[in-house]
Formats: structure tokens, C-alpha cells, sequence
């Protein structure tokens, strides 16, 4: 008898294994959907944390499919829970939202025109780093899937997620919030996937890397205290900008002396200083802002640690004062290797296998970095330079993707989902 249900479990499962395939006209025809949906979020962008308009063309196309709709989730998330028609695990795919303070350069029919305040500067608005394909993609994808939900064994979710690029100054957005505000429970989250269009790797073609991927970021503030004195009299009172100028020699130190880059890539920025007001007064202050970008947990621990130590000591060893504080921005974007193993199949199933490459690590930031802190994820990049074009540079104003790269994301996010969870 045991024998027997064993051979029945073993062909309903490769049953339903033979199921996970959509139909290749069913792709076809959510192409042009796809497409007009990115060109008008493309030409109404809107920043972190006020993509009202956004949210509700996406909630209203989920509720139109009958998708389980929540919004208002870290203020203008939007979230749709598919159940499929057999039990089991939970995956979400997620895609970011948000545009980016730049004003477009390219001419083209759809091109924002729209402008707004950011930082006291007025600025235009543009989806200068894809999120609008991120969100088009995903949109294609729930509404393929929720007609083939008899193909589904367990629940997808799909997380619209706000304020990527960071919320404004005071407030709380991005991944993180969602997180705060449950979005990988009810259903439990078992595993997540997420794609970011690439504008320097031609269409048709899937990058990815196992463990360490993106960077986690952190800004750092150091404050100087120095005593000022008269420019022509240095030695009546303490320099802070000979502090700080040690100190930026002495945190370069840090990654060239201290960290083992054989194992991983680290980077210490200084991207701002200011100090004084005239030109023969030694000043009583000075303030730097940096990042610190890192692709190894261990590597990070010992750089922040050193960062710590050296930063006062190298200010008192020339009679000042300095503090730091540092802040985390994103995680590290770490795919799981079991589960990158698991997909990577997948993805050279749908791709083809030429098609799907190794990358190197890349020391950008990505707040997908807090979902695959509580589950196993997996982040990839999508092609979107067109095939004889020129790469374009993200988050400039001559930002560009080539469309045709848009429909391989719906079926490489679509095929992910179904094979997760009926293989």
C-alpha cells in the first residue's frame, strides 16, 4: 500500500511539474500591456514615499485581477497575496517603486516633464534607475499568474515596495518599514526573488552572483573640534582641517592595511567637508560625510570597528577632538547559495543557458539587502541595453532601457515563482 502511494505522490508531482510551463502565447500578449504600463509610470514618476499615483494604478490593476489587495503598507507600499489552487509555501517577488530627483535628458514620447521641490532645490523627476520596468515587470507577472492559479501549489506575494532609494530626511520608508509592518508574515514568507534592470548589459541576457552581490552601505559624520586661531599663527591654536585631512589618510589605511581584500572588495568614501569662513582664520570646527561600502559581514564588522577606534585617536594625537557616528543604509545583498543554486536552472531554462551569466560583485547599494536579512532571496540583474547600443549610466538624465528586454523579466520572475514552489 505504501509502495503504491509512493508511486502516485511521485506522479502527481511530476504532473504538476509538467504544468509549470505558460503558455508562450499568453507571454505575447501581456507584452504590450507591460510595456504601456512602464511608459506611464515612466512619464508620471514620483519620489520616495509620495508614489500615490503609482500605488493606485497598481493596486487597482491587482483588485481588477481578483488578487487580494493591501495598501498603505510603509506609507505607499502596495502588497497582492495569490493563493494558488493547492497548498504550500509562500514566495514573494518584490519590485521598488520610487523615481529619483533628475531631470530627463532623452527625447522621447513619453518623457517626464514633471518637476518638484527636493531638498529646498527645484528639480525634475525621473525613473532614472528602473524602477518603472520593475514595476511594469511585476504587474505582467500577477496578472499572468493569477490566470493559471491551478498551477500554483501555495501562495504568491507580490510586494510593491516604496522608497528604494531612501525616504526623505525624518521620515521612514523602504524595505525596512515593510518589514517592521509584517509584510513576510501572514502568509510566512519562505523565499524572495527580485530583478534589477541593467542598462549596460544587452537585452536578452541574466547576470547573477552567488552570496555577496551588493554592497551594504553606510553614511558616517565626523565632527572635528579644533581651537581657532589667526591664519598667520597656526601654532596658537589646533587646526581641524589638518585633522580631518589625517583622517582621511588614516581611514584609507583601514582598507589598504587592514582589510583582507583577497576575500572581499571595501570602499571608504569622504564625499563632503566643510569647514571655516575666511580665508586667514584657522576655524574651531569641521564636518565630513562619507559612505563605507562592504560585500562580507566579517569584512564590514572590522572596518566599522577600526573606523571607530581611529577616527578620535588620530584627533587627539594633534590635540583635537573628533566624533563619528555611522548609520546603515542597506544590508548586504546576499543570495542565498542553496537557493541560488535551486533557481539557477530556472533561470537558464528561460533565458537559455548562453544567456545567463556569472558577475562580478558590485559595490552599490540595494535595500532589497533587508528582505534576504529575514528570508532566503535571491537578486539578479535583467538585460536592458539594447543589443548594437551604447550602455547608459543609472541615475543620470540620459538614463535609457530598451522595452524589449521587459518581457524575458515577466517570464524569468513568473517561472521563478512556479518552480520554487511546486519543484
Amino acid at each position: 500500500m505504501k509502495k503504491i502511494l509512493l508511486t502516485a505522490s511521485i506522479l502527481f508531482s511530476g504532473l504538476l511539474s509538467a504544468q509549470t510551463w505558460i503558455p508562450t502565447d499568453d507571454f505575447e500578449n501581456i507584452e504590450d500591456k507591460v510595456i504601456e504600463w512602464r511608459r506611464d509610470i515612466h512619464e508620471n514618476p514620483e519620489l520616495s514615499n509620495r508614489e500615490f499615483k503609482t500605488a493606485e494604478k497598481i493596486a487597482a490593476h491587482l483588485e481588477s485581477l481578483g488578487i487580494e489587495t493591501q495598501t498603505g503598507i510603509a506609507k505607499t507600499g502596495v502588497v497582492g497575496i495569490l493563493k494558488g489552487t493547492n497548498p504550500g509555501k509562500t514566495v514573494a517577488l518584490r519590485a521598488d517603486i520610487d523615481a529619483l530627483p533628475v531631470t530627463e535628458n532623452n527625447d522621447l514620447p513619453f518623457k517626464s516633464e514633471v518637476t518638484t521641490e527636493f531638498l529646498g532645490a527645484k528639480t525634475g523627476v525621473m525613473h532614472a534607475c528602473g524602477h518603472d520596468t520593475h514595476t511594469a515587470i511585476l504587474m505582467g507577472v500577477a496578472e499572468i499568474l493569477s490566470e493559471h492559479k491551478d498551477k500554483i501549489n501555495g501562495t504568491v506575494k507580490f510586494i510593491f515596495q516604496p522608497a528604494e532609494e531612501g525616504p526623505p530626511p525624518g521620515e521612514k520608508g523602504g524595505a525596512s518599514l515593510m518589514i517592521e509592518e509584517g509584510v513576510l508574515k501572514n502568509p510566512d514568507v519562505d523565499a524572495i526573488f527580485g530583478l534589477h534592470i541593467n542598462a549596460a548589459t544587452p537585452v536578452g541576457t541574466i547576470k547573477y552572483k552567488p552570496e555577496g552581490t551588493m554592497a551594504a552601505v553606510e553614511r558616517f559624520v565626523i565632527n572635528v573640534k579644533g581651537k581657532q586661531a589667526h591664519g598667520s599663527a597656526p601654532w596658537s591654536g589646533v587646526d581641524p582641517i589638518l585633522i580631518s585631512a589625517k583622517i582621511i589618510d588614516g581611514l584609507q589605511t583601514i582598507v589598504s592595511r587592514n582589510a583582507e581584500l583577497t576575500e572581499s572588495a571595501s570602499v571608504i568614501t569622504v564625499g563632503k567637508i566643510t569647514s571655516g569662513v575666511r580665508f586667514n582664520i584657522i576655524p574651531e570646527s569641521a564636518e565630513m560625510i562619507g559612505t563605507v561600502r562592504t560585500l562580507d559581514p566579517e569584512s564590514k564588522k572590522l572596518i566599522l570597528q577600526r573606523m571607530r577606534e581611529l577616527v578620535p585617536a588620530i584627533a587627539e594625537a594633534y590635540g583635537g577632538e573628533a566624533t563619528i557616528e555611522i548609520q546603515n543604509n542597506t544590508a548586504i545583498t546576499f543570495n542565498d547559495p542553496e537557493l541560488t543554486e535551486k533557481m539557477v536552472p530556472t533561470l537558464k531554462k528561460v533565458a537559455g543557458e548562453e544567456n545567463v551569466k556569472l558577475m562580478k560583485a558590485t559595490t552599490g547599494g540595494e535595500d532589497f539587502s533587508f528582505f534576504q536579512e529575514e528570508v532566503p532571496g535571491l537578486y539578479f540583474f535583467l538585460g536592458g541595453m539594447p543589443v548594437n547600443g551604447e550602455p547608459t549610466r543609472h541615475h543620470t538624465p540620459d538614463f535609457y532601457i530598451d522595452e524589449s528586454g521587459l518581457l524575458l523579466g515577466v517570464k524569468t520572475m513568473t517561472q521563478l515563482a512556479l518552480d520554487y514552489l511546486n519543484n
